[in-house]
């Protein structure tokens, strides 16, 4: 049986970093080691930490940031396989056993649909499974957004090393970009069914949640890389451009909550490129309607209206 790495980089994460350690102990594949790095934490993790003992082992060091953290834990990992865990996430007893089984000879990346958890101070408030068109093609997975949150991957060590670990210039979207390299490179990427790594949404302090124009703006850019890679290669599909110009189309509506005069100008810049596509949830055809005929500052000023008229 091959032996597996669970690797967690922590950062102030008190609150859950004991669950999540304790979520990779309770593997029910045997032949593992647990890997926690600190990332220079200033509440009680490294002493949350220190608890586990000779369980697992640990390090600490000054804050560099989380793709610093993940290739430090790479350089320590001696498993055959990768297992990334953030210290607010945790997972299912079975889930590494399960995405073993499903292995091939040839697969580099293992992945799933995430469980989604969206807490607040008292609990859980909602609990769904992510989207995963594990028949579409993979490039219009990544497009998406479904390849893959962090602790839904298995990576082959041998692999993940191969394309060059994590970039630590990323400072959100981290997961998307890595998996990106990965595609691009030729890794063979393997979904299975079962949804065994919890990711929890829980304040908006997050790396990716506390900034959203800077989320948008990296997610744009990946999603350019591979738009221009697949062009670049001859493999652009209508489908793939189309998912593109529904994630830029959202992207404008949730940049239009925090600075309307960037989204104006965002949805202009996508829309002259032909990567603006109103459809999905965020897509009514009352929304529909005003923007066709009197354009995204109107529609977004209707919705606005609407949502304080309804209360929400």
């Amino acid at each position: 049986m091959p032996n597996v790495s669970i690797l967690i980089p922590c950062y102030n994460a008190e609150r859950w970093v004991a669950q999540a350690i304790q979520s990779a102990l309770d593997q029910t594949h045997d032949y593992k080691e647990v890997i926690v790095v600190d990332d220079g934490s200033t509440d009680g993790s490294l002493e949350i930490i220190k608890s586990f003992g000779d369980k697992i082992r640990w390090e600490t060091g000054p804050n560099r940031g989380g793709n610093v953290a993940r290739n430090r834990l790479l350089e320590l990992a001696i498993g055959e396989w990768l297992q990334y865990l953030d210290a607010d996430d945790y997972l299912r007893p079975e889930k590494i056993e399960r995405q073993l089984d499903q292995i091939a000879d040839d697969v580099d990346v293992v992945y799933s649909a995430p469980l989604i958890e969206t807490w607040n101070e008292n609990g859980i408030v909602d609990s769904t499974i992510g989207n995963l068109d594990s028949d579409a093609p993979i490039e219009l997975q990544w497009i998406r957004w479904q390849v893959a949150q962090t602790g839904t991957v298995l990576w082959k060590s041998t692999s993940l090393k191969q394309i060059g670990g994590w970039n630590k210039n990323y400072p959100c979207c981290q997961d998307n970009e890595v998996t990106l390299r990965a595609i691009q490179q030729g890794l063979v990427f393997k979904a299975v069914s079962h949804a065994d790594a919890i990711y929890r949404i829980w304040s908006e302090e997050t790396v990716c949640r506390k900034d959203p124009s800077r989320v948008i703006h990296t997610k744009t850019k990946l999603i350019d890389e591979m738009l221009n890679w697949l062009q670049d290669n001859g493999n652009l599909k209508k489908e793939t451009k189309q998912a593109a110009g529904q994630a830029s189309f959202e992207m404008a509506r949730t940049l239009a909550q925090h600075d309307m005069q960037a989204a104006v100008g965002y949805f202009s810049d996508r829309q002259s490129r032909g990567l603006i596509k109103p459809a999905g949830a965020a897509s009514s055809f009352a929304y529909r309607f005003v923007l066709q005929f009197a354009g995204f500052r109107s529609a977004e000023f209707t919705a606005r209206v609407t949502r304080n008229f309804r209360g929400q």
